[in-house]
């Protein structure tokens, strides 16, 4: 079992490296396409990097969404880009997507209990996301009651300590296989809702260790007692609506204070992968179904 944990951890960080190493390639030439605009941001003494996808239709002067897409561990900015497809989502309902880059020779974040450099040597995220989203409301027609982030893995992590600690500037977060190990004291409603396969085995469903943590000795919680976690916080109502099919069990929580929402969506026999990309196996529209629930979910 443990041989197979690690092959399997070898075969995710493989197909992390190959989403990056085709970004890297093309970075110049897409970015002169697309619309993406690279900046540096100095914060705590480091030259930080980003970039920020600017839709067709954004004309500098209606207030429009920003969205944070975080990377995994060892990930690019470019290759979440890839993965994500939240460039295309951006120019189809016109927001804009921000990618910021982690530390570290295979960048991380530090969510608290990962991961890696970031984490080993105390990086202040939060303080960089919050100036760098400071940046972007400088520098272009922000809406500041619609400002949500989603990432993967350790960027799902990432953007569960977002939503702990910098409430009072995100309306909404979209983890993507990723788990909230850190004391989460919110100052206000976030909503939340969290994509996570079952077989997952780098950060499992059910929480606890794996032999594979980015130089991490955590035991992630478990996905239910995250999710009930954020029900209870935002007030919802105690039993959710459950629809459940072969392929993802949603649950769906109401009634939650000042308009927020908490929903679930369990991917069957899913692993440690975006879902609804060509390699995931499944038909789980991971991204519009985050937008649609940005939409939803702005600040009161």
């Amino acid at each position: 079992m443990e041989t197979f944990c690690w092959r399997y951890a070898v075969s995710c960080l493989l197909f992390l490296c190959l989403f990056s190493a085709a970004a890297c390639r093309q970075t110049e030439a897409r970015a002169a396409q697309s619309g993406n605009r690279y900046g540096t941001l100095d914060v705590g003494g480091l030259a930080r990097q980003y970039f920020v996808h600017v839709p067709p239709s954004y004309d500098g002067k209606t207030k429009v969404p920003l969205v944070l897409v975080l990377h995994g561990a060892t990930q690019s900015a470019e290759s979440i880009e890839r993965m994500s497809a939240l460039s295309a989502t951006a120019d189809k309902e016109t927001f804009l997507a921000v990618y910021p880059k982690g530390t570290g020779r295979l960048p991380a974040w530090n969510a608290g209990a990962c991961c890696a450099y970031a984490m080993e040597n105390h990086i202040d995220d939060v303080g960089f996301l919050r100036a760098l989203i400071a940046r972007v409301e400088r520098d272009y027609a922000v809406d500041p009651k619609r400002i949500f982030s989603t990432g993967i893995s350790n960027g799902g992590m990432m953007s569960y300590r977002l939503a702990c600690e910098a409430a009072d500037q995100i309306a909404a977060i979209a983890p993507v296989e990723g788990s909230q190990d850190l004391d989460c004291r919110p100052s206000r409603p976030v909503s939340v809702i969290v994509f996570h396969g079952t077989a997952d085995r780098l950060v499992p469903f059910e929480g606890g260790s794996t032999p594979f943590q980015l130089g991490s000795h955590r035991s992630d919680a478990p996905v239910s007692t995250t999710v009930a976690f954020w029900a209870k916080q935002n007030g919802c109502s105690p039993a959710p609506q459950r629809d459940d099919s072969a392929t993802v069990h949603v649950e769906t929580y109401s009634g939650c204070r000042d308009g927020s929402g908490v929903a679930l969506y369990a991917i069957q026999g899913g692993h440690h992968i975006w879902p609804g990309t060509p390699l995931s196996h499944n038909d789980v529209a991971a991204t519009s179904l985050m937008w649609s629930f940005f939409s939803q979910h702005p600040k009161p």
